[in-house]
């Protein structure tokens, strides 16, 4: 079982950069590749990111390719989304989730946080 809580989410002005975290409870953190998925009002869940067991390769949706980077933690049991050069059109809840194995579905995922709230203005 493992439990994951995001932060770091809020209101920034296009262009700007927001840093989001993910903390995991549980165990064996470093056993789980790690993704981050956002959802905009009426919209279905979408990848944005996702970094395997020990970190070494990392995934982008395009849509945000060059802006956002995703890294982890072991040690802290934390992954982290740095994203950069925001858009309005980034605004959406952001999830974290946990998985057995790095995919870009919400179905390959088994845990999920309860998600922030990224708010982006032009």
């Amino acid at each position: 079982q493992v439990q994951l809580v995001e932060s770091g989410g809020g209101l920034v002005q296009a262009g700007g950069s927001l840093r989001l975290s993910c903390a995991a409870s549980g165990r064996a953190f470093s056993s789980y590749a790690m993704g981050w998925f956002r959802q905009a009002p009426g919209k279905g869940r979408e990848f944005v990111a996702a970094i395997s067991f020990t970190g070494g390769s990392t995934y982008y949706a395009d849509s945000v390719k060059g802006r956002f980077t995703i890294s982890r933690d072991n040690a802290k049991n934390t992954v982290y989304l740095q994203m950069n050069s925001l858009k309005p059109e980034d605004t959406a809840v952001y999830y974290c989730a946990a998985g057995l194995w790095v995919g870009v579905f919400p179905a390959e995922y088994k845990y999920w946080g309860q998600g922030t709230q990224v708010t982006v203005s032009s």
